[in-house]
């Protein structure tokens, strides 16, 4: 009966919990990215929502408006991006607007 190669066996257990502990680091940190995309293109929407049916400077497009900074200002704080809902993209400076739908009009309600 052959003998077993403890310095191969090692090698391959050492390789096969360092790939586990590569893919544990790298799935929470995508898990947090698309958590962010997700809460402020949510939040954009809702902004867009309110100045659709209430006005830009109705109450409702005031808190959400305030949703979306603070969405913004967390992920910046926390990863120095933020990600742009509109653009569909991440940016690497805080270079955002807060009054930056100032100028967003429903295709419909144009005409009002």
């Amino acid at each position: 009966m052959k003998s077993r190669s403890y310095p191969r066996l090692f090698s391959i257990a050492f390789a096969g919990a360092a790939l586990a502990g590569f893919l544990a680091f790298a799935a929470p940190q995508q898990a947090n990215a698309d958590s962010c995309q997700e809460r402020v293109a949510r939040a954009d929407h809702n902004l867009h929502e309110a100045i659709e049916h209430r006005g830009y400077e109705s109450r409702q497009a005031e808190h959400a408006r305030g949703e979306l900074q603070e969405a913004r200002q967390q992920y910046w704080n926390r990863d120095h991006r933020w990600f742009n809902a509109d653009e569909n993209r991440w940016h690497s400076d805080r270079d955002w607007n807060d009054n930056d739908h100032q100028n967003y009009h429903h295709p419909d309600r144009d005409d009002r």
